[in-house]
Order: C-alpha cells, then sequence, then structure tokens
C-alpha cells in the first residue's frame, strides 16, 4: 500500500520582509492509503493552513505536495473531499438541493443524493432549509458535500465543531468506517 499523501517541507508564509510570519514551517507529512491520519494542536497551530494547502486553497510559500504518488495537480480535487471551517452551503436551500447542485456541478448521479443524506443522517429534513440547520445539522450536511463525489482522500477539519457527545462518537465510527472502505482521512482537532 502506497502513500495517499506527501509533503515535504511544505511552509507557508504570510507577510513580506521583516514582518513575515510561517504559519506553517517544513511540514512532512507521510499518509498511507485507507488510513486515519490526525493533526492535533492548540488553535493558531498551523492545521487549518495545512489543511488548505492541500486541498489547493492556499499556495505553499515553500515544499512540495504529493497525491497518489505525483505532484499535486488542480485535477485531483476532484478526489479530494473537503469540510474546513464552515460547510459551502446555500441557506436558502434544503440539504437533498444542496447536494443536488454539487451533483448537477460534478456531473454525478443524483442517486448520490440519497446515499449521502442517509450515510449522515440528514435523510428526513424534508423541506427545512439549511439556514435553518443547527450547528451539528450544518456539519453533517458539509460532511456529505464531502462524500458525494467518493473521494479518496476526505479532510475534516475540527469536524466535531457544533456536535453533541453522540454525534462526535457517531462521526468517529463513520471516519473508521470510511477507512475501513479505503478512503483516506485526514482529521484535525484542538481536542
Amino acid at each position: 500500500m502506497g502513500y495517499m499523501l506527501e509533503t515535504h517541507g511544505l511552509t507557508k508564509r504570510f507577510g513580506r520582509g521583516d514582518q513575515a510570519q510561517d504559519a506553517v514551517a517544513d511540514v512532512s507529512l507521510h499518509i498511507r492509503e485507507g488510513e486515519v491520519y490526525g493533526l492535533l494542536g492548540p488553535n493558531g497551530a498551523g492545521k487549518s493552513t495545512t489543511l488548505k494547502m492541500i486541498c489547493g486553497m492556499l499556495q505553499p510559500t515553500a515544499g512540495e505536495i504529493l497525491f497518489a504518488g505525483h505532484a499535486w495537480r488542480r485535477e485531483d480535487l476532484y478526489a479530494i473531499g473537503s469540510l474546513i471551517e464552515e460547510a459551502p452551503l446555500y441557506p436558502n436551500l434544503t440539504a437533498r438541493e444542496n447536494l443536488r447542485v454539487r451533483t448537477t456541478l460534478l456531473g454525478l448521479p443524483e442517486s448520490r443524493v440519497d446515499e449521502v443524506l442517509a450515510a449522515v443522517d440528514l435523510a428526513d429534513t424534508g423541506k427545512k432549509r439549511a439556514g435553518r440547520f443547527s450547528m451539528g445539522m450544518r456539519q453533517r450536511l458539509g460532511l456529505a458535500l464531502a462524500l458525494i463525489a467518493r473521494p479518496r482522500l476526505l479532510v475534516l477539519d475540527e469536524p466535531t465543531n457544533g456536535l453533541d457527545p453522540i454525534g462526535i462518537e457517531e462521526l468517529r465510527d463513520q471516519i473508521r468506517g470510511f477507512a475501513a472502505a479505503g478512503t483516506t482521512v485526514i482529521v484535525s482537532s484542538h481536542i
């Protein structure tokens, strides 16, 4: 089994000259396929910045990212599902409608909508708009959006935010299940 993700000397610096500050300095990761990998550290440690670079949301200042054995390229985003910070939801749409937008954009079969709604326990939300969801429900819908394309790599930044203790335990079980099914998972947490 090879590496799904590697980083070598990954660095992100914000600012210029004497004012420049390293948010991430010289991070090297080696994450095998089907593994659950945790980034643990306090707020401000650079976890989210690292994940944003892996997902193409930020350009590294230095270093390299390898995905499935090759230099990371934009096309790899089709194989990466992510939930970083807030879920990208349309608050005026239902859970089902939010997922339909994503399946349409990605050219995926609409049958995936029911599958991921069931997987995250949101199948019975009916016509309730996402803007009226609790924090935990928004997190679960964000996870559904991240899963919709059957990613090879799932990146979850503080995914337990807003979840009650039972929801946290269910999410942990789901993450183990994703890895058992062959999806590589990176999870960050300060807990």
